[in-house]
């Protein structure tokens, strides 16, 4: 069995859903690997991994405006509010969605659908740099 480990640097500039498909797509083609199963490992607790359509911006701008609705900031019923409004809302929507998203390799590309992205969606709202390990098994 070959295996293959990187990580990705994601930069965002708050809150938001970041397509870096393209970014693991690159990799991967580097590995010469043309059939293996690929894992994107998302190394944070306010921010999350997930696969979604990458073809109407509108989408991605619905994903996040219903976080906002079911996550919302300044709860009075939060208790983990010492590191800012944000943090708690941060968590629960990654409780909600992904850390790690498993994708099979074909033909030394992602399986992925016609019209599906990898996005890392960012739940806090300064920038960060997130950081994303992908392993690829083959």
């Amino acid at each position: 069995m070959r295996q293959a480990t990187h990580r990705v640097s994601v930069p965002t500039r708050g809150k938001g859903l970041y397509d870096f498909t393209r970014d693991i797509q690159s990799w991967l083609e580097k590995q010469k690997i043309r059939t293996g199963l690929l894992t994107v490992f998302c190394r944070h607790t306010s921010a999350s991994v997930v696969i979604q359509e990458n073809a109407d911006p509108d989408v991605i701008l619905d994903i996040a405006d219903y976080f906002e609705r079911i996550a919302p900031e300044n709860d009075p019923h939060y208790r983990h509010t010492a590191e800012g409004p944000d943090d708690m809302p941060a968590h629960l929507r990654t409780a909600l969605t992904q850390t790690s998203l498993t994708i099979p390799v074909i033909g030394g590309r992602m399986a992925l659908g016609t019209w599906q992205g990898i996005y890392l969606f960012e739940h806090r709202s300064s920038a960060h740099r997130r950081s994303v390990v992908l392993h690829l098994m083959a």
